[in-house]
């Protein structure tokens, strides 16, 4: 198999990733949306955030003033807050390697239900692998016809998930930044074929380009031998880190009867993520990476063992 090669974000030294971006000169109020946001100028560094209970429930009434936001253990105003505001690009990135084939009808029917739940301007981008990965549709606001083409696809190959999480944030690193940036990998996630990229530089590549992963895990067909053949390959992408690294999280579909439940949650988890942003005083010529904890008020009891926040950790200024 040739050769694949890719241009990759310097490593970073810690799991970082929230976007640095710039208002207009008109500053965001504090419970609005950021408009016309590009990279240059002011820094206003966002992140979106998912709280939960401790028994796992989401906390989907929280208010600006429930945060506290720490920049290197520093507290920082936080200007901008707001929740399923921010327009989403969703890159659904699908698995076509032999064992997902018979699981391909019901996925399109799942897709259609969830995607229709995405407002009129978000946008969503089709990427398919096996043993390649490739982008099939580019960023579009028809998502019907993004679910259309999920059952049109011949399945067959390898399963090759490093490249399949890699090319998108790559794709990611090429666009403008307009929106919240998310990955969608559907997948068995029995990884076959390492391809050209490890777990370090697939995070690293991710954080640079500003995306979380979420994982909708699909239970593929897999013969005793290919699962056995899956763990002697060296340099299968470790999802699980760049999942917890990147502030995302794993929807696993035990059986296809419970995937449009899961699909529909997995979209709408990711719609009410709340966001938050401040302005940094860090600069790129620092060239370090900062820290970020978001953590709830005091009142709220310990984050960790009362509720926990699912967030990026830092970020670098570009």
């Amino acid at each position: 198999m040739p050769t694949r090669k890719y241009c990759c974000a310097a490593p970073l030294s810690l799991a970082i990733a929230v976007s640095v971006v710039c208002l207009r000169p008109t500053p965001a109020r504090a419970q609005e949306p950021p408009q016309g946001v590009i990279r240059v100028g002011v820094s206003l560094v966002l992140v979106d955030a998912t709280v939960k209970t401790k028994a796992g429930q989401i906390m989907p009434e929280l208010k600006k003033e429930d945060f506290e936001l720490r920049e290197d253990g520093v507290a920082q105003n936080i200007d901008v807050f707001s929740r399923d505001e921010l327009a989403l690009d969703v890159a659904l990135v699908l698995d076509l390697s032999d064992s997902i084939g018979p699981f391909r009808g019901p996925l399109r029917d799942a897709a259609n239900t969830a995607l229709a739940a995405l407002k009129p301007d978000d946008e969503v981008a089709l990427f398919t692998f096996s043993t390649d990965a490739q982008l099939r549709v580019p960023f579009t606001k028809d998502k019907a016809s993004i679910a259309d083409q999920i059952s049109t696809f011949r399945a067959g190959g390898a399963t090759n998930v490093n490249d399949a999480i890699f090319l998108p944030a790559q794709y990611f690193l090429k666009l403008p930044p307009k929106s919240r940036r998310v990955i969608v990998l559907i997948s068995d996630d029995v990884g076959t074929d390492a391809g050209g990229q490890g777990t370090r530089d697939i995070i690293t590549e991710a954080i640079a380009s500003d995306a979380v992963l979420y994982n909708l895990k699909i239970p593929g067909y897999n013969p005793p031998q290919t699962l056995f053949a899956a763990g002697l390959v060296p340099g299968l992408v470790n999802i699980r880190k760049v999942i917890d690294q990147t502030g995302g999280e794993i929807f696993d579909v035990r059986d296809v009867a419970h995937l449009d439940d899961a699909f529909r949650a997995l979209i709408q988890r990711i719609k009410t993520r709340y966001t938050l942003g401040y302005y940094t005083h860090a600069t790129a010529a620092e060239g370090k990476p900062h820290k970020l904890d978001i953590r709830l008020a005091p009142m709220f009891g310990k984050k960790g063992r009362d509720y926990v926040v699912l967030a990026k950790t830092g970020f670098y200024v570009h």
